[in-house]
């Protein structure tokens, strides 16, 4: 009699389905059916990633909210002006340009080497760009770029730290 090749299985989430294992060898069968059992059903796995995908998508959203509300107040703080490009990129420009102005030269007494007249002439730079894909494209720049990434921006060939 040959090695069955339909196992029901009962699944970890108490579940149980039938498998049809005939592409797997016969020699291998009983183990991936033990295998199958430690695991949820396939309705419940899917349940489980969608719910998964669901409360990441919702936390993704109240985090790039936040992270605009910031942004937003943080341009009209310090008077940058409205980006421009594609309708989809401006709020993600918005936040790249906040994120890389506060988290790489922050306010307050620590900006690390920077004269407070370099500071000063960072941010007119910053003002000067409002091309929201440029700040995207800044997103990942090194702490202390910022200068010199502006004064490319402008194009400026001067090294803006002299």
């Amino acid at each position: 009699m040959p090695v069955k090749t339909v196992w029901t299985v009962e699944h970890a989430c108490s579940h149980s389905a039938d498998h049809d294992l005939s592409a797997r060898p016969a020699d291998r069968r009983a183990g991936y059916a033990r295998w199958l059992a430690g695991r949820d059903c396939t309705d419940c796995w899917r349940a489980q990633r969608e719910s998964d995908d669901a409360g990441r998508a919702a936390w993704l959203e109240t985090k790039r909210a936040e992270e605009q509300q910031a942004a937003t107040w943080w341009a009209t703080q310090f008077r940058m002006p409205p980006l421009s490009g594609p309708e989809r990129a401006l709020a993600w420009g918005e936040r790249s340009r906040h994120q890389l102005d506060d988290r790489r030269l922050p306010r307050a007494g620590r900006r690390g080497n920077l004269a407070e007249s370099t500071w000063e002439e960072v941010e007119e730079q910053a003002r000067a760009v409002d091309r929201a894909g440029w700040w995207i494209d800044q997103r990942d720049a090194e702490p202390g770029d910022l200068p010199e990434l502006l004064a490319a921006a402008d194009g400026s060939t001067e090294n803006p730290h002299h």
